[in-house]
């Protein structure tokens, strides 16, 4: 057995526990094997009741001294149990367990584990797991892993798989040379592999981590920096000179443009007319008006007879840039002719968009990876821009070269980097940034509160629905029960308690990821029209969602987010005429935490975030708070492992200057690991 092989060559995984597997893309043992866990669960010593902190998982031993009642919410059996130690005491709360009214005994000593959350002055653990004490001296100072699942797979199962896995495949030989993992302390991958998923402590799993982060930037930054070599070789077939088409459509803006995006549009306009193919990034905060500059790019190449594509990442964002391009077509006159391909269009529908671009007829393609599909042959392709992408690789560029010459690239990101780290992870593309908000933009108000402030916070929500705005609230999770221990918000149950305090009129709806993708669209459409006004949902909506009479962004479990993602939502109010706000809900009080998220009252300002982010985030910090953005890593966090990016780099540059055809001996093993991650690394990772 080899990581090629199917899941299936495991012992126990029939064709219910493969159907399961799939469901997490995961098909062979290699894939399983590079299935990391989300986090551990780490059985500290037991705390006194006092030192219970909210926002907080811990265990605490302590006698019960009360079994204060029981009651029936609907279908929901609910249980307190009062318990105490010389410190204080602290009320348990129990779901649907009826049992433990007899089976806890008044004045018995039990270890209780949960999450503690506050409710007024009150302290709460939910639904905490019950250990004598010898059982919980068994798990004392044990990492147990914890993966992302879905429902008929539990923790057990996998970790059976994984280590039957480890027990019966062969590995490949180790790619990095000895010197080099002496040089830059990394333990072997099969090691890190293993340990990864059963670390013996903390410390195992910190080398572990390293390991398979420097692995993923290593491959990201080498495969990146040969497409520079590519990218840097390319003469400019396609010559774009600026006509009379978009000075009028300036001329005709309401606003003019800021200095920042003046200067951006100046050299955009000189890569498309100069010698080589364009290959630039544009990073811009929310709201800086990167969409004018890329309509002001494609107008240009249509104006010379040319064809430009607009790719976004998602079917609801693809839709918008094209309804906001007919908009602009009828209010300006521009020459575009759009067409639109995504991927849940009918047979008929993509057959007659299919025709208009071969034909050359459209003249503005606009959808999602639809565009680089084997169906798709384009007329005259000359610019492509890519929206909220994590990459245009090297593969993507093959894809259109195969279609034709090789297109002008524009990417637009608005994923705020320190420069230090952007200089890293875009060293393929020269950059742009418009770091200058237009003048009209009203800036967000924003506050960081605890949980207490709730109520007041769904009385700012109805005054603000009585003016006839809308509002979004952030989950951390879709449904369920929390696999932390700490009772997240979650979407599904969100809504309904929202449908319950809500006055009736008020009408309350809930997007995520796990949606099909038309009731996903259903949804959208429903918002934008203003038949919801409030909209209950995941990070889905993080990237690029247009409604601008929405003003109020409420984010529930606030300290669960990276600031950098944070600041991306709140980049979906304040789109519009009115004073826009944003109300962090934090469920953790410990200071530290309340300091980081106050960051974002104090700063607008993308790149000041990002950076104080970067300051922040240090590299004991493993796991727990959720990043997003344009480098979607499978484990590795461009904040948190900075120095391990920094490492890669300087590797990766090293490697390049002595050996960068990988043509010795001893890079045979990295040349075959580095084709393969070539083959299989997608770029396009948020689709």
């Amino acid at each position: 057995m080899d990581k090629t092989s199917s899941i299936t060559a495991l012992k126990g995984v029939g064709e219910k526990t493969q159907c399961l597997y799939e469901k997490l893309h995961i098909r062979t043992v290699g894939e399983l094997l590079a299935f990391y866990p989300r986090d551990y669960e780490v059985f500290a010593a037991p705390v006194e009741v006092a030192g219970a902190q909210p926002g907080e998982v811990c265990a605490v031993h302590a006698a019960v001294t009360g079994i204060p009642g029981e009651k029936k919410a609907g279908k929901l059996h609910i249980l307190n149990v009062k318990i105490s130690d010389a410190s204080g005491s602290l009320m348990l709360t129990f779901y649907n367990m009826p049992f433990l009214k007899k089976a806890l005994k008044k004045g018995g000593f039990y270890i209780f584990r949960g999450g503690v959350q506050s409710r007024g002055s009150a302290r709460i653990m939910e639904q905490p797991r019950i250990f004598s004490m010898e059982e919980y001296r068994q798990l004392a100072g044990r990492l147990i892993p914890r993966y992302s699942l879905t429902k008929g797979l539990s923790d057990h199962m996998v970790q059976k798989c994984v280590r039957q896995a480890f027990t019966c495949c062969d590995f490949e030989p180790e790619y990095f040379p000895e010197e080099f993992m002496t040089k830059y302390g990394l333990i072997s991958r099969r090691q890190a592999l293993e340990e990864i998923h059963f670390p013996d402590d903390y410390d195992v799993l910190k080398n572990a981590r390293k390991r398979l982060v420097f692995d993923e930037f290593f491959s990201f930054l080498f495969l990146m920096q040969k497409n520079k070599e590519f990218s840097e070789r390319l003469e400019n077939y396609y010559v774009i000179m600026e006509t009379s088409d978009t000075v009028r459509f300036l001329e005709r803006l309401p606003f003019p443009l800021t200095g920042a995006q003046d200067k951006v549009w100046a050299e955009i306009r000189e890569d498309l007319a100069g010698p080589y193919c364009m290959n630039r990034l544009v990073q811009g905060d929310v709201g800086s008006g990167k969409t004018i500059v890329a309509v002001l790019a494609l107008l240009t190449t249509a104006a010379n007879g040319f064809q430009g594509a607009l790719m976004a990442p998602t079917e609801v964002l693809a839709i918008q840039h094209f309804e906001t391009v007919q908009t602009y077509i009828r209010k300006y006159g521009l020459i575009f002719r759009p067409v639109l391909l995504v991927g849940s269009m009918s047979v008929k529908e993509k057959r007659e968009a299919y025709a208009m671009i071969s034909s050359g007829e459209a003249n503005l393609i606009i959808g999602t990876h639809a565009l680089i599909q084997e169906k798709v042959q384009y007329r005259s392709l000359a610019l492509v821009v890519t929206d909220e992408q994590h990459r245009f690789g090297v593969r993507q560029r093959e894809l259109l070269a195969e279609k034709g010459e090789q297109p002008h690239i524009l990417v637009m990101s608005a994923t705020p980097i320190p420069r230090t780290l952007a200089i890293i992870l875009y060293g393929d593309l020269h950059i742009s940034v418009i770091d200058e908000l237009p003048a009209q933009r009203l800036p967000i108000k924003n506050c960081v509160v605890n949980t207490s402030y709730r109520q007041k916070a769904y009385q700012f929500i109805i005054k603000e629905v009585e003016k006839g705005r809308q509002v979004y609230v952030i989950c951390p999770q879709v449904e369920g029960e929390s696999e932390s221990g700490l009772s997240l918000e979650n979407v599904v149950d969100y809504t309904e308690k929202l449908k319950s305090v809500l006055p009736s009129g008020i009408q309350v709806a809930y997007l995520h990821g796990k949606m099909r993708p038309a009731d996903k669209k259903r949804i959208m459409e429903a918002f934008s029209a203003q038949t919801i006004d409030v909209l209950v949902s995941t990070t889905v909506i993080e990237v690029g969602i247009n409604v601008p009479n929405a003003t109020v962004m409420m984010v529930e479990n606030a300290e669960r987010f990276g600031l950098a993602q944070l600041h991306q939502l709140r980049g979906r109010v304040g789109r519009g005429e009115h004073q826009s706000y944003c109300i962090f809900v934090s469920g953790s009080e410990k200071e530290e935490t309340m300091e980081r998220l106050k960051i974002l009252n104090r700063s607008n300002d993308g790149f000041f975030i990002a950076s104080e982010d970067l300051r922040l985030r240090g590299p004991g910090e493993l796991f727990g708070i959720r990043q997003s953005g344009d480098f979607s890593f499978r484990i590795g966090d461009i904040y948190t492992d900075a120095s391990v990016l920094k490492q890669a780099s300087e590797a990766v540059e090293e490697l390049l200057k002595t050996d960068p055809e990988l043509e010795h001996p001893e890079h045979a093993a990295l040349r075959n690991y580095l084709a393969e991650e070539s083959i299989n690394s997608v770029d396009f990772r948020s689709i």
